[in-house]
């Protein structure tokens, strides 16, 4: 390993460490000496390591390769997800290393499956950490680093492409750590948005900065058992539903709304397309439900959420869709493989492979009935995106490949079939409850140590949409 990528490395874990101190600050102030300890410890050996390497050597970080800028950004994120998972474990909120990992790694993949079976009893800090984890891993720690650190430009936007989500990435603006600080600021503005709204309609400023962390990381941690339910609040209930959805919505085009480029955000293919699927996915659930409910509103408003909960995988609940009708439990199972839009905090498939899969079936039909017709794949108003259908082809075989050996890993465990394909699929789409056993009202403590760690794995490798954490494995695997 380079010492340029050490350094990386260094800085990254400096930046997370700097994070720690909002949840000691808390810790401090509550009287929770334990868990201010645990996270004092890890902020202060972090921060230690980045300001040696930062003032130790001042030149700029070597230009990265694309092969590099892979193994870096994967190692990175499970170096992270290790690092953060010393608060749990010191601070006694996990009762295992295992555990902890588990948690925190759910955590920075905006997963939201937990092990803890009584996060009320959790001290506040250990909450705060839970859902800041959410927030942080959200929009992503490299595009954090690239935005934060002005030596990481170097080869920040290979970094970036490796760590963030959809067939297509560009830049906004012609440097690469201005793009950064502008996603990290409309991303910004959107939590604290949704904070004083959460205040405003009654949450403590501790509850409402909780959820609007893993409301815009589409993470779903939450401060109690019942998750958002917990409230009993109509007015609470459409605030997450709308920020859930709006966290779903590729965050580019917020910056196209802000330059006033209002055109490019109605001809975006995966807008259109997420809003159609969200539509009519609330509409079939009300219907499925309603003589469930017998109100209409309230079935809309439980309809809603959960809808927007699964596509945007965030996996807040105010209802146990286990009990649901199975036709209304089949749209939520259809979600799990959907997800959001490509550049935002959610997770899954993506809405944009999807609807370019959809748009060459219709070409096929229409070469089948026309066949001197020449017909072109539009994307976004632009034709001749064809060169888009083998790279989705391809990402959806590798999907379904790793959903099919995380399946097989569940059921040699012991899970049920519902628990290990619908388990595979939240874990890999980062979507967080599942089915049965492993439902919105159950945690994944009783898994076997094994299968959480490779859990932990496919988080990982779903956060980064597969390819990065393969080529990390394969160039490991090259050297042993």
């Amino acid at each position: 390993m380079s010492f340029s990528v050490i350094r990386i490395f260094s800085y990254m874990l400096g930046i997370v460490g700097a994070a720690l101190l909002l949840p000691f600050t808390v810790g401090c102030l509550h009287g929770e000496e334990r868990a201010a300890i645990a996270f004092g410890v890890p902020m202060a050996a972090s921060l230690a390591t980045a300001l040696a390497f930062w003032y130790g050597h001042k030149g700029g970080v070597k230009t990265i390769s694309v092969e590099g800028a892979f193994i870096v950004v994967g190692g990175i994120w499970i170096v992270i997800g290790l690092f953060g998972a010393l608060p749990f474990y010191l601070s006694g909120a996990a009762a295992t290393f295992t555990d902890a990992v588990f948690e925190s790694v759910s955590g920075f993949t905006t997963t939201g499956a937990t092990v803890m079976a009584n996060v009320e009893v959790l001290p506040k800090s250990v909450n705060l950490w839970r859902c800041q984890t959410h927030w942080l891993g959200g929009m992503g720690v490299i595009t954090l680093a690239v935005a934060l650190i002005p030596l990481l430009g170097v080869g920040g936007f290979r970094m970036i492409k490796a760590e963030t989500t959809g067939p297509e990435k560009g830049k906004l603006m012609s440097r690469i750590a201005t793009t950064a600080k502008t996603l990290w600021g409309v991303y910004f503005v959107f939590t604290l948005t949704q904070t004083l709204l959460l205040r405003y309609f009654g949450l403590s400023w501790f509850d409402a900065l909780c959820h609007a962390f893993s409301t815009m990381g589409t993470g779903g941690f939450s401060t109690y058992n019942d998750s958002v339910a917990h409230f009993s609040s109509a007015a609470v209930d459409w605030t997450c539903t709308a920020f859930m959805l709006l966290a779903s919505v590729n965050f580019t085009l917020y910056f196209n709304v802000i330059t006033f480029r209002i055109r490019e955000v109605f001809l975006d293919t995966e807008l259109r397309g997420f809003l159609l699927i969200v539509l009519v996915a609330v509409g079939a659930v009300t219907l499925i439900e309603l003589p469930q409910y017998g109100d209409a509103l309230e079935t809309l408003r439980h309809s809603a959420f959960q809808v927007a909960s699964i596509v945007s995988t965030t996996g807040f609940v105010t209802a146990d869709y286990a009990r649901w009708l199975p036709g209304a439990q089949i749209v939520l199972l259809v979600l799990f493989l959907i997800g959001g839009c490509s550049g935002s905090t959610a997770g899954g498939v993506k809405v944009v492979r999807w609807a370019i899969l959809w748009k060459q079936l219709k070409n096929e039909f229409r070469r089948l009935l026309h066949p001197h017709e020449i017909v072109s794949l539009r994307l976004n108003a632009l034709s001749g995106r064809e060169e888009f259908v083998p790279l989705v082809a391809s990402f959806l075989f590798v999907y379904m490949l790793l959903v099919a050996v995380t399946s097989l890993v569940g059921a040699l465990s012991g899970l049920g079939l519902v628990e290990s394909v619908t388990g595979a699929l939240s874990m890999i789409g980062n979507v967080g409850p599942a089915f049965g056993a492993l439902g919105p009202t159950e945690t994944f403590a009783s898994l076997h140590w094994a299968v959480k760690w490779w859990y932990s794995l496919v988080m990982i490798a779903g956060r980064l949409e597969i390819y990065t954490l393969l080529i990390l494995i394969g160039q490991a695997l090259r050297r042993v």
